[in-house]
């Protein structure tokens, strides 16, 4: 509760309860298929619910009709702390598996998240997908490989001029220089990296649409990233 109160971000009442439940959920679920290696229920609280909201204060700044996407979801976070904590935004969570997709879906229900939306399609497909391609103002990943591989499954889904912010840890300068190729065939520019008390948040700017071929056909970019 301290590292939250650190943040400077305001939670309604209940928000708390609701976290809990979502780690209930999380654990009850991971007992059939893998969706997080960690087992300790305070760990738990700083790896999913605090790192999640760190990027609260990116979000803050949205409007009530801009959309949020959330790109390879897998147990739910950061995607679903985030709806909790920010019932009025509209998260599309897109995940290819089609057990956790499932599960998205079941947990979102139980915690009567309205604003929650599960897309069950590679990040590949979702992007080429017209009511999905450039429709939000911010796309958000964590663990979703590194930059130069992530970057292309989830710029294409940002408006120009949205932010695709990346949660990442003490490398993450590092990976910044490595995707240069990829920021620089994309349309992209990193415009900032903040340390958090669990990693780094990388942000990246869409500066122009994404070229027609990006992204490539699925399993493409992970095997020959740009």
């Amino acid at each position: 509760m301290q590292l939250i109160e650190g943040l400077g971000v305001e939670l309604d009442a209940g928000d708390l309860d609701r976290f809990e439940r979502y780690l209930d959920l999380l654990f009850e679920a991971n007992g059939r298929f893998n969706l997080t290696a960690v087992r300790d229920p305070d760990e738990a609280w700083r790896r999913h619910i605090f790192d999640s909201l760190t990027l609260m204060p990116w979000l803050s700044s949205l409007d009530a009709d801009e959309r949020v996407a959330d790109v390879g979801s897998g147990g739910g976070a950061p995607g679903l702390p985030l709806a909790i904590a920010m019932p009025k935004l509209a998260f599309t969570l897109i995940e290819s598996t089609g057990k956790k997709a499932d599960y998205l879906r079941q947990t979102a229900s139980a915690l009567n998240l309205d604003n929650v939306t599960i897309v069950n399609e590679r990040a590949e497909t979702a992007a080429r997908t017209p009511a999905l391609r450039e429709r939000f103002s911010i796309v958000q990943a964590r663990a979703l490989g590194p930059m130069r591989v992530a970057l292309e499954l989830t710029v294409p889904l940002a408006t120009v001029g949205g932010l695709t912010l990346f949660i990442k840890g003490a490398k993450a300068e590092e990976e910044i220089k490595l995707a240069a190729g990829a920021l620089r065939a994309l349309h992209a520019q990193a415009v900032d990296v903040t340390p958090t008390p669990t990693g780094r948040i990388v942000a990246v700017q869409k500066q122009r649409s994404t070229p027609k071929e990006y992204p490539r056909r699925p399993g493409e970019p992970k095997r020959a990233p740009l």
